[in-house]
């Protein structure tokens, strides 16, 4: 019988044929990454859903700036002060304002809050069948799978037509806040033992509300709570087509292949820990630094600390200061200054005072430490994520759920993302790849590598 935790070392297999040297990388100014030696993105695609500014180039050099973001042309920063300001829940006008490309009036918008309350509920058996038969230990491969077999219930799953995509999207973000409650009462239940609770969404709820509601044991939330998570999901709504998480999804959808295969990658785009589990690795980094340094006031500790993160000597050993630096943005990202508020506000009110204190000067001293322990000269600011899982975490919010919330926010931007490249795209995106194998090699019978591979172990 095969052995098969060693059944790589049984068949000979070895990882090396898979190295490539980093010189070829270099002679042959392949763009690692999609990225141009000076960090920018490799332009592969134009977009009219939003737009993220980090730098300017000029003259062909990059240079940093103060970041912004908008969806549609507005800026963040306007819609997070007034989406919702007479009541109405921004991310619901922000879901709105992506996939159809204007602020709704108030028709317009009461109808497309009745098109997703009609949607929350899931089909007769999916809870039972999908979720709580097959549980998962993550919650982000119980969303993915989830949303892959929604496909077997829609009668018009593989059309591709503006008008069927916008339903199958309505469709997709009512339902991802029951998809994830559920899925993370059936990780706790089976996994964790705890008692299985599921909450039915309301049709009255706001996502922000359904998704407090249907998380917590005595489904019981103030206004306030949710309106701070409905704010976190408005910032995280979109970010562009050049993320990992929507370029996964334009290249799925490319290929001409149904809504829930083209989500379903960009869902599992997001599990990477590289894309959207950073807010988790912020807050353990940060018990970390809490557990470690003896004097929480004195910088010069903090700083020492810092130090031996980066030269993989503490934290998780992988050398990242988690929250720390971003893909576009340089000087600042505009989203972790909504969001800093948000968390003094709460850390204030709830008594972590000192705990954002400690957030602020981690913040503030990171940039320094890295241009000191790594040589690293460029401009870098803390991301969206730096302060997000500190948000949920004084929300009550479950750390397994922080990627799964980032999920839920970003189906709107995924669709709108899928719908542009169907109608403006037209072209499978297919990047050339160099090959750098040897070819002309001659080949060897199975007699003959039978005496081959006795000779080798003689």
């Amino acid at each position: 019988m095969t052995d098969n935790k060693n059944i790589g070392e049984i068949i000979g297999f070895s990882p090396e044929v898979y190295k490539i040297s980093p010189d070829l990388y270099k002679n042959y100014d392949v763009k690692r990454g999609l990225r141009n030696l000076d960090g920018s993105g490799v332009l592969a695609g134009l977009t009219g859903i939003s737009e993220v500014h980090g730098y300017v180039v000029y003259e062909g050099e990059k240079t940093a700036d103060y970041g912004s973001l908008s969806y549609r042309g507005y800026d963040i920063a306007d819609l997070a002060e007034h989406c919702g300001w007479d009541g109405r829940f921004a991310f619901e006008e922000a879901c709105y304002l992506l996939l159809c490309g204007f602020l709704p009036n108030d028709t317009q918008f009461s109808a497309f809050l009745e098109a997703l309350r009609q949607n929350r509920a899931l089909p007769e058996s999916f809870t039972e069948d999908m979720i709580l038969k097959a549980p998962s230990k993550d919650i982000m491969n119980k969303l993915s799978r989830s949303v892959l077999t929604l496909y077997s219930y829609d009668r018009n799953a593989d059309s591709t037509t503006p008008k069927n995509v916008i339903r199958q999207s309505i469709s997709l973000i009512a339902k991802m806040p029951t998809l994830a409650a559920y899925g993370y009462w059936a990780k706790a239940h089976y996994f964790d033992r705890k008692s299985l609770i599921l909450h039915q969404p309301q049709k009255e709820y706001s996502i922000a509300e359904n998704i407090l509601h249907m998380i917590r044991e005595n489904s019981k939330f103030t206004p306030e709570e949710a309106r701070i998570l409905d704010l976190a999901l408005l910032l995280h709504a979109e970010h562009g087509g050049g993320n990992n998480s929507a370029f996964t999804c334009r290249v799925l959808t490319s290929s001409g292949t149904d809504t829930y295969s083209a989500i379903s990658g960009a869902i599992n785009a997001l599990k990477g820990p590289k894309h959207g589990g950073a807010n988790l690795q912020v807050v353990k980094m940060m018990n970390d630094i809490e557990k470690h340094v003896e004097n929480l006031h004195d910088e010069g500790e903090i700083y020492s600390y810092l130090g031996k993160i980066i030269k993989r000597k503490a934290g998780d050993r992988s050398g990242l200061v988690y929250g720390m630096g971003h893909a576009v943005y340089t000087k600042s990202d505009p989203r972790t200054e909504i969001l800093r508020a948000q968390a003094e506000y709460l850390a204030n009110k709830n008594g972590f005072g000192e705990k954002f204190e400690l957030y602020e000067t981690v913040e503030r001293l990171a940039p320094k430490a890295f241009a000191e322990f790594k040589g690293d000269k460029k401009v870098i600011s803390a991301n969206v994520d730096f302060y997000s899982g500190f948000v949920y975490s004084m929300l009550d919010i479950p750390n397994e759920l922080y990627t799964p919330l980032f999920a839920i926010a970003r189906m709107a931007g995924w669709c709108s993302h899928r719908l542009e490249e169907l109608i403006s795209g037209g072209r499978i995106l297919r990047p050339a790849y160099k090959s750098v194998c040897k070819n002309g090699k001659e080949f060897v019978s199975m007699s003959e590598r039978k005496k081959l591979y006795c000779e080798k172990e003689e």
